[in-house]
């Protein structure tokens, strides 16, 4: 399509809109307008602009060292690992609250029964669960620790590295 032709269906089409909601069929004065536009000669295309050539570099080593092979100073040491013995059973169930993002579940209060204390956790979509201690909650091997009134405590098994783990405490607070 030619500078002149969307040039032209332009024309056409910002008058229309722009009058269409003005009453009347008279489409004279804009069609006078549009034939007077459309007789202008076209402006000048302006020039590209020019391109300035860039210089080659030719990499003399010299006595530098090859950027392409590794360092002998640089090179990484054999990393010690740890083994604490602490790890998360591969073998274990997992429970359904493992699946959900810690931050994701709530504590919304607690429940005294059969001899023991049981907390209620809802989960984003609204469903209740019933835990005690001994659960695991979070997708981060957390192991229910304590209830209280006003908290869970958890601990969970975090990897550091590659084959190293560590716990860390968690909370889950009661929800206002």
């Amino acid at each position: 399509m030619t500078r002149r032709q969307r040039l032209q269906k332009l024309l056409w089409l910002a008058p229309t809109l722009l009058l269409g909601g003005c009453g009347g069929n008279d489409m004279n004065d804009l069609e006078n307008y549009v034939q007077q536009v459309l007789a202008k000669p076209p402006g000048p295309i302006e020039p590209l602009p020019e391109i300035k050539p860039v210089g080659t570099f030719v990499y003399e080593p010299g006595d530098r060292r090859d950027p392409f092979t590794p360092d002998a100073q640089s090179a990484p040491e054999e990393e010690v690992v740890l083994d604490n013995g602490l790890a998360p059973d591969p073998n274990r169930r997992k429970e359904e609250l493992e699946g959900y993002p810690l931050d994701s579940l709530r504590m919304v209060g607690t429940l005294e029964m059969d001899n023991g204390r049981w907390g209620l956790i809802r989960t984003k979509e609204g469903i209740l669960h019933r835990v005690r201690v001994g659960n695991y909650l979070g997708q981060n091997n957390g192991q229910i620790i304590s209830i209280q009134d006003d908290e869970i405590q958890l601990t969970e098994i975090v990897s550091d590295a590659p084959g190293q783990w560590r716990e860390r405490a968690a909370t889950v607070a009661l929800s206002e």
